[in-house]
């Protein structure tokens, strides 16, 4: 299988994201069905074992987003690449149009409210980027959260959400939560496509509303919505992976590869039995062997 490099798909700090520049498909890394299978199986394997290591060292936490466009993958690459996980210690929420109870609290109240405790891994599938993506594209989810007078103001309020964002995941990194965002980057002839199977395949008619088609109207307003926000909080400690989901097998090699390599980059290990641990198990093998 071909070698993947995580950096190729790094937004910068700083850099100005230019989506059209960025590839929806690169050539694949697996060359079969059978390599493939393999390279996932190896990928989902190894992110089991280090699963465990978090749990026991109980010292960090990781938080995965996923954002795309709709028929992008998310959930298909939710279910597979963390497919070996174990549930007790994984936990997936899904952010959908925010309830009267989001509305009446800041933007970042609703998801605060689902971060992964330590030893566990935490999965949004959409997060609280959507406050500066489908609310700068749908102003009339703005107008609902009723901010005071002067706060909507469009020449600052994304540059503060941004702000407000990038604080967060300081503040989250300072307190052992480590994060990795992605951007599952469809391209919209792409979209078009799996719109079409959702309707021919009688198996997929639930995923599909005309709601979906009516967004592909505002797709360019959405890729400017992406790349100011991609430029604006992709961090050292906190970054955007762009990845192309046009092969939906490939992105899942690509972003179970950078999964594995920011667990590695922690070196977990066991915890270490202390000389008083070993004295206490000792009696408890006296005791079991009564």
């Amino acid at each position: 299988m071909k070698k993947i490099h995580p950096d190729d798909f790094r937004v910068r700090p700083g850099q100005q994201v230019n989506l059209a520049k960025w590839p929806t498909s690169v050539k694949p890394v697996w060359h079969s069905d059978d390599e493939y299978q393999t390279a996932l199986a190896d990928h989902i394997e190894k992110l089991s074992e280090q699963q465990s290591l978090l749990y026991a060292s109980d010292c960090y936490s990781f938080l995965l987003i996923f954002q795309a466009m709709d028929a992008a993958g998310k959930d298909s690459m939710i279910k597979h690449v963390m497919s070996g996980i174990n549930p007790q210690g994984c936990q997936v929420f899904s952010f959908k149009h925010p309830s009267a109870e989001d509305l009446d609290h800041d933007f970042l109240w609703n998801p605060t409210r689902r971060l992964p405790e330590r030893g566990h891994i935490g999965i949004f599938n959409r997060s609280y980027y959507e406050e500066v993506l489908i609310v700068r594209v749908h102003r009339d989810v703005l107008k609902a959260e009723r901010l005071p007078a002067g706060l909507a103001d469009e020449k600052t309020i994304w540059r503060d959400r941004f702000r407000s964002i990038v604080n967060l995941e300081k503040h989250l990194h300072r307190n052992g939560t480590r994060l990795i965002k992605f951007f599952l980057h469809l391209s919209k002839e792409e979209q078009r496509k799996r719109f079409l199977k959702r309707i021919d395949e009688p198996e997929k008619n639930w995923k599909f509303s005309l709601a979906d088609v009516q967004e592909r109207k505002y797709w360019n307003q959405y890729m400017s919505a992406y790349e100011d926000c991609l430029g604006a909080t992709s961090t050292r400690i906190a970054p955007w992976y762009v990845v192309p989901a046009d092969d939906k097998r490939n992105a899942q090699l690509i972003v179970s590869r950078i999964i594995l390599d920011s667990f590695h980059q922690l070196g977990l290990a066991y915890p270490k039995t202390t000389v008083a641990r070993r004295r206490e198990l000792q009696e408890i093998r006296e005791h079991l062997a009564r």
